[in-house]
């Protein structure tokens, strides 16, 4: 899987239900090869994911384009990243703690 088609894939594994009355804005820069920039936008419980930068994100993730795979399919514990410095957080802790609860990983 790349990194667009994991992005292109986030609506899939969005679990509306998980994300009732939340609103919140989520910024991806990805490093590396295959990397990019994409923000998701929870409003609500829905859910809509655009490439680029969101003017004002509630929370930024950095981490390299292998990192974010491998913490997509379960071979990284995203906690383990940012302890270990691979996954960079600025803005809203809370919200990093429910990307696992919104989202369908592994």
């Amino acid at each position: 899987m790349t990194v667009k088609e994991a992005f292109d894939n986030m609506p899939a594994t969005f679990q509306k239900d998980k994300a009732a009355g939340m609103n919140a804005v989520y910024q991806f820069n990805i490093t590396g090869e295959g990397g990019g920039e994409w923000n998701a936008v929870i409003t609500d419980g829905e859910l809509t994911v655009n490439e680029g930068t969101h003017d004002s994100p509630s929370i930024t993730l950095t981490v390299s384009s292998q990192d974010w795979l491998d913490v997509l399919s379960g071979k990284l514990n995203g906690q383990m990243a940012f302890m270990s410095g691979k996954l960079k957080i600025a803005g809203n802790m809370g919200l990093a703690m429910k990307l696992g609860t919104i989202f369908q990983l592994g």
